[in-house]
Parts: C-alpha cells; sequence; structure tokens
C-alpha cells in the first residue's frame, strides 16, 4: 500500500503524517491488518529494537476521589465494588514496589487517587520516592497524583521522581462529556508543569469511550505537539458500577490499528501498552508487541490482569527481550534533548489503571474538531464480563501481588 509506504518512511524521519493518513490507518480493513502491524513495526524496530520496557504500578490509595471520570471505578459516585483505602507508609509501598522490581519492571508507577495532591501528599510520597531510590537506585520512579500545583512537580523532582504521569484520555472537543469536575486545558498544565520541572512527561489516552476515529487522531495529535517521552495507550474497561460499564466497542483488530496510528504519529516515543489490553486484544496480545515498546506488568489499578510470568513468556514467545535496566529506554537523540528516562481504568491516578504490587497490609476505609463520523458507536462485541475482575489482590490487602 503506498499509504504504508508513506508512513513507514515518515516514521523513520520523525516527520509527522497528515491528519487524512492517521484516519487512514483507522479506515483500513482486516485484510490489511497485518500489513499495518508489519509497516509500523518497522518503525518501533527502527528506535527500539526488539526491547520491551516493564512498568509496575503500585496504588498508594485506591478510590475516595472527588473527580467524576466517567470511565473511572474510583470516581465520585462510583458503585464499583473496589478496594478502598487510604494511603499506604513509605515502607508499604517500598516492599510493593519490589515485587515489580524483582518481576524485571525498570519503572515503577506510584499513584494516587483524587483530584490532586496536598502538599502534605508530596511530603509523603516524596519519602516513598527517597526510600525505593535507596533500595533500587537504577529503578526509574514515575508519579501519578493528578493536577498539580505550583512548585509540587520541583519538589517530586528534588525527592528523586525521574517521570510524572497524567494522562489527556481524550480529545479536546470531546472531554467535557467524560468528566466536568476539571478541564482538558487542566491537564495539559499539569503535563507542562512536570515537563518544566525536568521531570520525563507520560501523557496519553483511553480508546473506547464511544469516540469518533476523528478524536482518537486529535488526541494523538496534541500529545505529539506536547512532546510527552511516554505514550500509554488504554483500551476502556468497562467496569460495572460506572458510567461507561456498557461501552464494548472494541475489537483486537481496531486496537491495533489505534496502536499502529500511535506509532506512527509518534514513531520514536515511548509508546505503552496500558491498561485493558487483556480484555479487548485476548490472544492477539502478542502481535501488539510489534507497534508499542513497553508495557505494564500484572494486575491494574482496581481490576486484575494477566500473571506477571504470563507476560514474560509472551514477551519472549514473541521473540522480543525485557529491557535491563542498564539500557536508556529512548532513542539517542530523545535522551540527548533531556527525556530522561526514557500509567485502566484510567483517570487522573493511573499510569494507565496500571499494574500492581506488593503483600502490603493498608488501612480499609469504605468507599479544534471536525464533524465525527462516530464509525464505532454500535456495538460490535457483547459485553464481556467474565473479562473483567475487580482486584482483591496486592497493595491494599494482605495476599500477595500477582507479579
Amino acid at each position: 500500500m503506498d499509504l504504508l509506504n508513506t508512513l513507514v518512511d515518515k516514521g523513520l524521519r520523525r516527520e509527522l503524517p497528515t491528519r487524512e493518513e492517521a484516519l487512514a490507518v483507522l479506515a483500513t480493513s482486516d485484510d490489511e491488518l497485518l500489513d499495518v502491524v508489519a509497516a509500523a513495526g518497522k518503525v518501533r524496530r527502527q528506535w527500539f529494537g526488539r526491547r520491551v520496557k516493564l512498568n509496575y504500578l503500585v496504588n498508594l490509595k485506591s478510590g475516595l476521589c472527588p473527580e467524576d471520570c466517567s470511565y473511572c471505578s474510583q470516581r465520585l459516585g462510583s458503585k464499583a465494588g473496589i478496594l478502598k483505602y487510604t494511603w499506604l507508609k513509605p515502607d508499604e509501598a517500598t516492599k510493593a514496589a519490589a515485587a515489580g522490581v524483582a518481576g524485571g519492571a525498570k519503572r515503577v508507577c506510584l499513584v494516587a487517587s483524587g483530584r490532586g495532591p496536598t502538599d502534605r501528599d508530596v511530603d509523603r510520597v516524596s519519602q516513598t520516592i527517597e526510600a525505593i531510590k535507596e533500595q533500587h537506585e537504577d529503578v526509574e520512579v514515575c508519579a501519578c497524583l493528578g493536577l498539580l500545583s505550583e512548585g509540587q512537580a520541583d519538589r517530586l523532582r528534588s525527592a528523586g521522581a525521574d517521570a510524572y504521569n497524567h494522562n489527556l484520555n481524550t480529545s479536546e472537543g470531546t472531554y467535557g462529556e467524560i468528566t466536568t469536575t476539571h478541564t482538558y486545558a487542566d491537564r495539559v498544565d499539569t503535563v507542562q508543569q512536570a515537563q518544566a520541572a525536568g521531570l520525563s512527561a507520560c501523557s496519553g489516552l483511553i480508546a473506547g469511550m464511544g469516540e469518533a476515529d476523528a478524536d482518537l487522531v486529535d488526541v494523538v495529535f496534541s500529545l505529539r505537539a506536547l512532546d510527552p517521552d511516554s505514550v500509554p495507550v488504554n483500551f476502556l474497561i468497562p467496569i460495572e458500577g460506572t458510567p461507561l460499564a456498557e461501552e464494548w466497542h472494541l475489537t483486537p483488530q481496531r486496537c491495533l490499528r489505534i496502536l499502529a496510528m500511535v506509532r506512527f504519529v509518534c514513531p520514536d516515543v515511548e509508546v505503552r501498552l496500558a491498561g485493558g489490553r487483556e480484555v479487548h486484544l485476548r490472544s492477539m496480545q502478542p502481535l501488539a508487541l510489534n507497534l508499542v515498546n513497553s508495557i505494564f506488568l500484572g494486575d491494574y489499578l482496581t481490576t486484575e490482569g494477566q500473571s506477571g510470568q504470563s507476560d514474560l513468556d509472551m514477551i519472549a514467545d514473541a521473540g522480543f527481550e525485557v529491557e535491563g535496566t542498564d539500557t536508556t529506554t529512548l532513542p539517542r537523540h530523545r535522551a540527548a534533548a533531556g527525556g530522561g528516562c526514557g500509567s485502566h481504568d484510567g483517570g487522573c491516578a493511573p499510569c494507565g489503571d496500571a499494574p500492581e504490587a506488593a503483600e502490603v497490609p493498608a488501612v480499609r476505609t469504605e468507599p479544534v474538531r471536525t464533524e465525527p463520523v462516530r464509525t464505532e458507536s454500535v456495538r460490535t462485541d457483547a459485553a464481556r464480563t467474565d473479562l473483567v475482575a475487580v482486584r482483591r489482590r496486592g497493595a491494599g490487602t494482605d495476599i500477595a501481588p500477582n507479579a
């Protein structure tokens, strides 16, 4: 296909595709899917070889969020039967992080639900970062605490944080349909604050919320302009008790096309396969490794993923290798430019409703947009509640993690 040859050439030159080309990738047929994957795979291998970076999530505080993000099981008014607990102590969080590091994780993501941290919260997280770095000095630490206030990113950086995650999630044009308690501009501002403080920015999206192809292209082009080092691609996990529980629009083929489009638009960026991969890609997860160079390991914030050992086996069986801590993730030109180390149910907190951590007791408490053509606005799959299991192990419980 002339389209794919053009996109490969542009990807190898780090040249931005046109919107029309990005939309055309999403419009390809299932018969063309393997050609699309092969083409995007050439771009992925050019900048990242066959390395796969493993990321591991520690859910520092679960539920109890005042925000109304429609996709999130931790949202205000959520009826989802998730674990709810207040802040883990630094030693508990450090023990949790150790489980991910033992499983091969190069980055630990510290996530907390809520609109954003207080100064006391930043102090608490800073102590956790310092404790993790003391035990695992080569491991990257990414904080994901919601909207930042002035000076908080600098304080996290001073404590040893390498990165900060805050996802754009969807296009600016549709953002108000998903969340009303904060704005798209709030999210952009937080990512820019992290960058200004010298943190490696991590910001991505959630697909499968009923958006049009144009919305997906909008948010990915916005991310390209924002220039984060890491772009997590989450696929909505429709959790019972949330407003989007009935949104089952994704097929494995659709997910692969979305990942390929992101790779073409962000060729030299760490593209991370995040929340929802087990639910929507299912047996086609290994094929996605040809498009992404990073995944989360194990469970997610409030839902279960496949076992950590299954993740490692999948990577090896597909002919890829786990990236070590002695390897710089980002290509030389990005790392040299200050790229640092280079997040579902999603939300302010998650680096994607992302992988979970160790056996740690915690205190539980109670709980410019084009006119869209919504090409996937009808259900393409019956609701698969058998694929969505609420997490009952790892952080916030006395049960060993899935790592």
